[in-house]
């Protein structure tokens, strides 16, 4: 029998946190996981960092990998093209951003995020403004771990240090956030003090993520804040950029977020959804006039990385779009969301630790509050989002939580992600378990306090 638990002192892999005792995971289907202790983990998190959306051991997906595989699994896109990425660009700008003109795979977020941050820059440099390089971004986010997109988010406290030596210095915004800034008004006083700052022909991009994330899940600024933002780009010039690594391919019950809001962004990533936890696949897609300026430029757009574009990780992301496409999962996502949202937010009705429960489509938020006053953060010593986790687990489920309180923009936030194939009857567990956890989590909290 496979050990059941691994810790630091059992194994030779580096693992994130050095203290904690992973429990081994063997198999998956659907939405459930089998431990090696041969316990049966329901996962509202798509794996736990919202990727695996058809669920797990789709063999069709599996199948498609193995046969490209036996034919070609890999060359360097320096060098050649091939069927799969060519049919697969094609696909995208048809089904998920008809509004896009060119698509650049990448192997995953943040690889793909930090691409965009290239491409915004290489844009302006082939227009001849190389004087614009600054990024503002909202501080309470996050894009990736290399070191240009660790910068994208002002998290301080929480992700930046030690690394803030090796940080490009972007400027950031405090996020317009439903308790802090629910007009959005204080947003966009911030972006204009950053832009008078940097001097607003200095700066490349807005970037930020249209509707959030982990960090933040499910909370988008209101219309007001986006309306602002489009006319700051008209007036100074530079570029927006949404990362939708995790909002794109029908997370939020559209192709992209960003269909959702009153604002075209130049430059969009998306990732996760695209292969599905199959592969590791992301992609940079943007409009016509930023890929002219390159066109009319410098003529190209270097610094790749070793699988972009190729022939395996493509034909499993064309095989994963086929599978949304034939089994309308974003539909799927788009009729049940809500009603999903409404059943989370009732199951967790009378709990003095729950401040906000938001959702777009199958992306859920819960913030955690002090239950002494039903508004402040919890404090920084507790640490609620971890035991939300480990409580979680007990209960024989996967979420994932974020502990932001020492940046002070968000305090302890609780993110749920099913796959889109989740069954009602597989939801209303996630839901079930998930108030049972909160209920646990509140008497442990208040116990502390």
């Amino acid at each position: 029998m496979a050990t059941a638990t691994i810790t630091a002192d059992q194994t030779k892999v580096f693992p994130r946190f050095l203290d904690l005792a992973y429990p081994s995971i063997v198999a998956g289907q659907g939405v459930w996981l089998e431990t090696a202790a041969g316990d049966q983990i329901l996962d509202a998190c798509s794996g736990g960092a919202m990727v695996a959306c058809i669920g797990h051991g789709v063999k069709e997906i599996a199948d498609a990998a193995a046969r490209q595989s036996e034919q070609i699994a890999y060359f360097y896109n320096h060098h050649f093209t091939t069927r799969p990425q060519e049919d697969l660009a094609d696909r995208v700008i048809e089904v998920v951003a008809p509004e896009m003109a060119r698509v650049k795979f990448a192997s995953g977020g943040s690889e793909a995020n930090e691409a965009a941050i290239r491409l915004a820059r290489t844009y302006h440099v082939d227009r001849g403004r190389r004087e614009r390089w600054q990024i503002i971004s909202p501080a309470q986010a996050y894009h990736g771990s290399t070191l240009g997109t660790l910068a994208l988010s002002g998290r301080t406290k929480s992700l930046q240090s030690p690394y803030l030596e090796y940080l490009p210095g972007y400027l950031h915004i405090p996020p317009s956030t439903s308790w802090a800034d629910p007009t959005g008004k204080k947003a966009l006083e911030a972006l204009d003090r950053a832009l008078k700052e940097a001097r607003p022909d200095t700066v490349s991009a807005f970037y930020c993520e249209p509707i959030s994330a982990a960090a933040l899940p499910a909370y988008s600024p209101p219309d007001n804040f986006w309306h602002g933002l489009a006319e700051r780009r008209e007036k100074y010039g530079f570029l927006v950029c949404f990362d939708e690594i995790v909002t794109g391919m029908g997370r939020v019950g559209s192709w992209l977020a960003a269909h959702q809001l009153p604002i075209d962004p130049d430059i969009v990533t998306i990732g996760k959804g695209l292969g599905a936890g199959y592969w590791p696949l992301a992609a940079v897609l943007c409009r016509e006039h930023v890929y002219d300026a390159l066109a009319e430029g410098s003529g190209e757009f270097d610094l790749g990385h070793t699988w972009d574009g190729a022939p395996l990780p493509c034909a499993v992301g064309l095989a994963v779009l086929d599978y949304l496409i034939r089994n309308k999962l974003v539909d799927r996502v788009h009729d049940r969301g809500p009603r999903l949202r409404d059943e989370l937010e009732q199951a967790l009705k009378g709990s003095t630790i729950v401040g906000d429960v938001r959702g777009r489509g199958f992306l859920l938020g819960v913030s955690l509050v002090d239950p002494r006053d039903g508004k402040s953060f919890l404090p920084h010593e507790l640490d609620a989002a971890t035991l939300v986790d480990d409580v979680a687990f007990e209960h024989g489920l996967l979420v994932s939580s974020t502990h932001s309180t020492p940046d002070g923009f968000a305090g302890d936030e609780v993110v749920l992600a099913p796959a889109y194939t989740s069954t009602d009857g597989e939801l209303q567990q996630m839901v079930a378990r998930f108030a049972e956890t909160i209920a646990a989590v509140e008497k442990a909290v208040r116990q502390k306090l």
